[in-house]
């Protein structure tokens, strides 16, 4: 089951990969991470990995989330870990857009029992939250101007 969520960005698709490959924004703008321990000197190559914590103080888990493919200023997919939950695949496409960028994220649960959670109820938890985390993306790229 691929949850899908899109916003358009007023701003070029390189601005806009400029800050997904800003490993240490990522708790500005990704929902649910809270703090970052440390980022791979090589991110976003693939293989490369975002060291972060996910929930809030005392009940702060902490995983990782490795590059799987990454196209500079069109592409990033990532394999999130959210113990014990399982794995994720994220795919961020970025795509030209009359308005500047679209940004499309794909998410899917790949391993754990979040692959047991029914279709609707993962589009329930899900679409709201990847699309404040498509908000809060844009409000960066856009600050960053």
């Amino acid at each position: 089951m691929s949850v899908r969520v899109e916003r358009r960005i007023p701003a070029a698709p390189e601005r806009v990969f400029a800050v997904l490959a800003d490993g240490w924004s990522y708790p500005l703008w990704v929902v649910g991470a809270t703090h970052m321990r440390d980022v791979d000197e090589t991110f976003p190559a693939v293989g490369s990995r975002l060291h972060h914590s996910v929930g809030s103080w005392p009940l702060q888990i902490e995983d990782d989330t490795e590059v799987l493919a990454c196209t500079p200023a069109e592409l990033l997919e990532l394999r999130g870990y959210a113990w014990p939950a399982g794995a994720a695949r994220i795919r961020i496409e970025v795509r030209p857009d009359a308005a500047g960028s679209l940004v499309v994220m794909t998410e899917n649960a790949e391993r754990g029992p979040a692959r047991l959670i029914p279709g609707v109820v993962q589009q329930a938890l899900l679409v709201p939250r990847n699309r404040e985390s498509l908000a809060r993306l844009a409000a960066v790229v856009c600050e960053r101007g």
